[in-house]
């Protein structure tokens, strides 16, 4: 059965490559296009390609499941995979909501309310809170395990998918950044879920990054598509599903120190702060007199341009993710 997830990977890697540009096409006709802020003549693009990202993911559990079932006759921890599975689906359809949303100007989404995204997104934990998936024991940075309890299913599922959806969703809105990042820790926690026995968290993160590698061919600079909310809050999804269903949650929480610091930065300008720029002579410039966000330590500068600042950000995310290993 070794083979059956690399099948699967492929069939995810090929769904989103084939169906991604009819989904540019479909979102152009139907006029949900925003602004390139980093183009000097800032074209409209195509906005909530997580749709085809999770569409391949849907696709490829599906197989997944079905050689399972016909093939294998085993039926072992499909009911974690369909929870896992409809979390995620359900966490991509809130961030299509706030996709759609989008202001007359096209200069970019104007999104759901503060308070209604983390209230939307809480609905995604459900499924994985009912199955109460995951070990209630969790490891913490430098210390050892300890066992929540109950708390385990009624506070800290919930509470981690709807964070992990909004922090992911706070680092974005550059060419290849969301989609860049997610290959880097979805590739090294899906390996860390392996060596670590924990399949099904490594079934996942393997799938994602599959699909992730076919999404971003469209979304590297410069973008044919943006990946909007419906992917961001995907990939917070991601993040959480692995961490529960993987009992890896220390390992997580390293990997995700970027997207805390980006939290707690923009929490300095009351979550009023854009991390995108403006295009000058080919780089991005920002003109915040503080930090408010990861991308400003280079935005600021006005030194560096979109690629460069995608490629350095992804260098950082890839510390951290080695850092998996020894911490």
């Amino acid at each position: 059965m070794l083979w059956i997830p690399f099948i699967c990977a492929a069939i995810s890697f090929a769904a989103v490559f084939f169906f991604t540009p009819w989904m540019i096409r479909y979102l152009r006709r139907i006029g949900l296009v925003v602004k390139d802020q980093h183009k000097p003549e800032k074209p409209l693009i195509p906005v909530s390609g997580g749709i085809a990202v999770g569409a391949g993911i849907f696709v490829s559990v599906m197989v997944y499941v079905s050689l399972r079932t016909f093939y294998f006759h085993d039926s072992g921890s499909l009911l974690l995979i369909f929870a896992a599975l409809t979390s995620l689906l359900m966490i991509t359809f809130v961030g299509f909501f706030d996709d759609l949303l989008i202001r007359k100007d096209k200069e970019t989404s104007s999104g759901l309310k503060q308070w209604q995204k983390p209230l939307l997104t809480l609905m995604a934990a459900v499924p994985l809170m009912v199955i109460s998936a995951g070990n209630t024991y969790i490891g913490i940075p430098f210390y050892h395990s300890i066992d929540l309890g109950l708390l385990y299913p009624l506070a800290v599922i919930p509470l981690g998918v709807v964070f992990s959806a909004n922090m992911v969703n706070m680092l974005a809105g550059y060419n290849g950044l969301e989609a860049g990042m997610g290959l880097v820790y979805t590739g090294m926690l899906g390996l860390y879920a392996y060596v670590q026995g924990s399949y099904v968290a490594a079934y996942i993160a393997l799938v994602a990054f599959a699909a992730l590698l076919a999404f971003l061919w469209y979304n590297w600079y410069p973008a044919r598509i943006f990946p909007g909310d419906s992917l961001t809050y995907l990939l917070g999804g991601v993040i959480a599903v692995i961490a529960i269903v993987g009992d890896i949650e220390r390992a997580v929480l390293v990997a995700s120190v970027p997207f805390i610091v980006e939290f707690f930065l923009k929490m300095r300008s009351r979550f009023q702060a854009q991390s995108y720029g403006y295009w000058m002579r080919g780089k991005v410039k920002t003109d915040y007199k503080k930090i408010y966000s990861v991308v400003h330590l280079f935005t600021r500068t006005g030194k560096f341009s979109e690629r460069q600042v995608v490629v350095m950000l992804m260098g950082i995310e890839l510390v951290f993710c080695l850092l998996i290993w020894v911490i």
